[in-house]
């Protein structure tokens, strides 16, 4: 099934990402990804969903979506007009000989080592899924002792904004 972001601008209440999560679980399917924050207005809040299912049904979840009561606009964020980025920090195990080789590595990749141990090296890294992947198995012959992944968050191309226009003037999506 091909893969859909998802950016939603939601009012900032509590109960809304519940919410849509079930909306989308009783459909029946997973979301691959799930990132919530503030964006420049203080009362929207912004979710960023990926997930996997047909065009079709995608349509009516939206759809679905757009009408609850505290979401303002959803929008489809097609790969090629966004910018996509995922968060990640990897604990690698390192050695005095190991060591300058995953220091390669992240400066290969644009990370960050961002904590040094005896036994370890704490990696920081923003980057497309892909390339996070890819750094992820050059790093695995060392050792991952702990890994966290934010969700995709994106961002639309060009000058346009999600919400270009002031907040009582956002518009609910059909």
């Amino acid at each position: 099934m091909p893969k859909h972001t998802l950016s939603v601008l939601v009012e900032n209440t509590p109960g809304i990402l519940a919410r849509i999560a079930a909306l989308f679980s009783r459909r029946g399917f997973n979301i691959d990804s799930v990132a919530e924050g503030s964006t420049e207005h203080a009362d929207i809040s912004r979710i960023t969903l990926v997930v996997d299912a047909q065009h079709d049904v995608l349509e009516q979840v939206t759809k679905q979506i757009g009408k609850l009561v505290n979401v303002l606009k959803i929008v489809e964020l097609a790969p090629t007009s966004a910018i996509h980025r995922e968060l990640a920090l990897v604990k690698v195990r390192a050695d005095n000989e190991t060591r300058s080789q995953i220091v390669e590595i992240v400066q290969l990749f644009r990370a960050k080592t961002v904590d040094v141990s005896p036994e370890s090296v704490t990696i920081e890294a923003a980057s497309s899924s892909d390339k996070l992947e890819a750094m992820l198995k050059m790093l695995e012959p060392f050792g991952i002792k702990e890994l966290v992944q934010s969700g995709t968050i994106a961002i639309g191309r060009g000058q346009q904004s999600l919400t270009q226009h002031p907040v009582r003037r956002l518009q609910r999506a059909a």
